[in-house]
């Protein structure tokens, strides 16, 4: 029994308890839905190594290469990876409270902010760069304040290859290094740039990023035309009035551990030397905001002030712990479905249009401004077995002979994620699409004769082919892209050739080929 007690008053037993409970949480709930579209086109970038890709820096696609050769096609082990990056997160904030000097309950408050807020539950729950961004952005922010502690220049070294290794995931990275660089600048602390390592650190960070840099050159720069694309169709939409509440709803289940936290290193006297992180995350907010960023584009400083609010309760409110924690428990319960797939598809449909009724409908607003019966990350999660399942149908039609000269053209690279994953059970060929990457991947012309298509309506189909049937169409208002049709499409007219041809050669000179 002594023993026993002594390992729960070790920092670092605790530590490792608050690591397994959070895996554990999504070991149980990884596979409730099925996979993000954007988690499928994550994953098909692995067939496709490169330095960089139309939406997105290369690292995700090392990673889905790894995933591939080692654990083949498995949404248990895709979700792996970021259950994983979220878990080591917390390994970070006791790292963090250890720097302060924080003890056993700070770790507690702080590694208990992180599981229970349901913005980090949802990023370590999806494949996608959000989450390494987290832990990258954490990562930057601890050798942040080991060079603010320490005042040893030799951090920003590590500072150099941590940003570098950001950038691969995620070009948002440098608005936490234009912040972090004011705000040192700003603070008592703006000596520390002044130093040869800080040079040496730079070019640590050019050397790391080339890569894509000369990549991006070659390529006409994807991220403008992406960034573009996205600001016409996506951030027109948000509002500074959306943004700012988002930024209280994201970790509204926390707000009493991260506020506090914020608080108390921008107005503390005794905590003056840490303010500069309240800067860092003022001008993060402030830089995503101006850039009409998407509300979640700031998380990544979240996880520093769940570290300091532990901290700050440690020392001044300890006699409140318990009761902030605990409220702070009960209100992720609350809106837990939201943060973490608990719910299956009809349940999670029945309990948003009680929240909607009863609280509030914000959960379910899309990124179109729109609201939908469940957040749009569960509609993104629905639907794609049954699109594979229809055109394996489609495909089941054709003969031996036929099949060998049929192509399946899907209209998004969501649809065509969806047919490459869920269609290897179905023994489908891969999809072509002109959507984000998938345009790079794209055969220049076709020879095909027999196409099944996966949209919404006929579109050219008519002008393209003599004779063509729809095959099904998927009924679900949970799913994004609900009424989505397959058609079988046979008889090509000689202009479908010239057609394809001229439209695959638009899109790829857009990316310089």
């Amino acid at each position: 029994m002594q023993r026993i007690k002594e390992l729960f008053q070790n920092f670092w037993f605790l530590s490792g308890l608050f690591v397994v409970f959070k895996l554990t949480l999504h070991f149980l709930t990884s596979t409730n839905y099925e996979l993000h579209r954007d988690e499928m086109l994550y994953f098909a970038m692995g067939n496709h190594l490169d330095w960089g890709f139309a939406s997105t820096p290369p690292l995700m696609s090392f990673l889905s290469f790894i995933i591939i050769k080692v654990f083949g096609y498995h949404e248990f082990f895709i979700k792996l990876f970021p259950a994983l990056a979220g878990s080591l997160m917390l390994i970070i904030i006791a790292l963090f409270i250890k720097e302060l000097g924080g003890g056993r309950a700070a770790l507690v408050t702080a590694s208990s902010a992180h599981i229970l807020s349901t913005a980090m539950l949802r990023s370590s729950s999806l494949f996608m760069p959000v989450i390494f961004e987290l832990f990258f952005w954490l990562l930057i922010l601890f050798f942040v304040l080991k060079l603010n502690n320490r005042q040893d220049p030799k951090n920003w070294l590590w500072l150099g290859v941590s940003f570098g290794l950001a950038f691969l995931n995620k070009y948002s990275v440098l608005v936490l290094g234009g912040s972090t660089v004011l705000a040192i600048l700003i603070s008592k602390h703006r000596k520390l740039l002044f130093s040869k390592y800080v040079l040496y650190a730079f070019l640590l960070f050019l050397l790391i990023i080339s890569p894509n840099v000369i990549w991006q050159i070659s390529h006409n720069f994807p991220v403008v035309t992406h960034m573009s694309e996205l600001y016409r169709t996506q951030l027109v939409h948000v509002s500074a009035g959306s943004f700012f509440l988002d930024q209280l709803l994201m970790n509204s289940s926390v707000v009493l551990i991260w506020m506090p936290g914020l608080i108390g290193v921008l107005f503390f006297r005794q905590e003056k030397k840490y303010r500069l992180f309240g800067y860092i995350m003022l001008l993060v907010v402030l830089l995503f905001l101006i850039s009409k960023g998407k509300s979640y584009y700031t998380l990544g400083v979240y996880p520093v002030m769940f570290a300091f609010g532990g901290y700050i309760f440690e020392k001044y409110f300890r006699k409140q712990l318990a009761l902030i924690v605990s409220i702070c428990f009960i209100q992720t319960i609350i809106i837990l479905p939201f943060g973490l797939p608990i719910l299956k598809q009809e349940s999670m449909k029945k309990y948003s249009a009680f929240f909607s009724e009863y609280i509030t409908n914000a959960p379910m607003r899309n990124e179109d401004n729109g609201y939908y019966p469940i957040p749009q990350d569960y509609m993104d999660m629905t639907g794609w077995d049954e699109l594979a399942r229809l055109v394996s149908q489609a495909y089941d039609r054709l003969t031996r002979e036929q099949s060998k000269r049929c192509t399946i053209y899907a209209n998004n690279y969501g649809q065509a994620g969806a047919i490459d994953f869920y269609g290897k059970k179905y023994n489908l060929p891969g999809a072509v699409s002109l959507n984000d990457s998938y345009v790079f991947w794209a055969p220049d012309s076709l020879t095909s004769d027999i196409f099944i298509v996966s949209d919404h309506s006929l579109g050219d189909i008519p002008n393209l082919f003599e004779s063509y049937q729809q095959v099904g169409e998927i009924d679900n208002d949970c799913f994004r892209e609900n009424g989505l049709k397959v058609y079988l499409c046979q008889n090509p007219k000689p202009v479908l050739y010239d057609f394809y041809r001229n439209r695959v050669k638009e899109h790829k000179a857009l990316y310089g080929f």
